[in-house]
């Protein structure tokens, strides 16, 4: 007997057959990862810029390898290379003294393979907002007897910030985009949720819309939270014209 045929509403019904609930779990997975990543890329950016400032010259050369190597090669390259590369070359050292192969879970593959993706672009967006620091005040923070650490939280940080958060905003809107590539370690998020219900139902146009009004309505969130932040870190400073 054929199948009724189904309304948009059920077709997007949070409960099945309808396949609301799929793409809402989608949603919060690929949320999940772009905030697991960004954090991570954010702890490598802090450290990349600060290394890369330091004038410790090894350091320097070696920071400056990792933000080129992973700026140049495409992300759905390193997915896949650092997955399956990674996981033969962790499973032979643990073969090597005699301990069991492991798997490992695609969501960790996929945050930390993008948070090392976000750490790259962050050190320079970093760097790039600590060289606006004007000079004077660091020195007048090294007058007071300020240590590194001291002297990082109560005068860089808050003078880097309004530099920064534009370049962070918009590294945030790239990650959400791009969580669609841990589909290929078999991790589903958004992208793949939309994919598995146009394939099983054959109305790709209703659920790739109801993907982009998705994607839309998190870039929108994300645009109110930076704004306030930046408010936030702006307060004091005179309103630009």
């Amino acid at each position: 007997m054929a199948a009724a045929p189904q309304g948009i509403f059920d077709l997007l019904s949070p409960y099945p057959p309808g396949w609301g609930g799929v793409l809402l779990v989608g949603a919060a997975s690929t949320i999940a990862i772009s905030a697991g990543a960004f954090i991570i890329g954010l702890l490598l950016g802090v450290g990349g810029a600060l290394g890369k400032l330091s004038g410790n010259r090894p350091l320097g050369l070696l920071l400056n390898i990792y933000t080129t190597a992973v700026r140049a090669i495409p992300e759905l390259i390193l997915i896949v290379g650092l997955y399956y590369a990674g996981m033969d070359g962790l499973n032979r050292l643990l073969a090597a003294f005699n301990l069991p192969a492991i798997e490992v879970n695609g969501f960790v593959v996929a945050v930390v393979v993008l948070g090392i993706v976000q750490g790259a672009y962050m050190t320079e967006v970093l760097r790039g907002a600590i060289l606006a620091i004007p000079a004077g005040q660091i020195d007048a923070a090294k007058a007071f007897g300020m240590g590194p650490m001291l002297r990082f939280r109560r005068v860089m940080l808050p003078a880097l910030l309004p530099n920064a958060l534009p370049g962070l905003a918009n590294l945030w809107m790239s990650i959400t985009k791009d969580s669609a590539l841990v589909a290929v370690v078999g991790y589903q998020e958004l992208a793949l949720a939309t994919r598995l219900a146009g394939a099983s139902t054959k109305h790709y146009f209703i659920f790739f819309l109801a993907s982009a009004f998705l994607y839309l309505a998190l870039t929108l969130a994300s645009n109110v939270v930076f704004n306030l932040i930046e408010r936030h870190v702006r307060r004091g400073q005179p309103k630009p014209a």
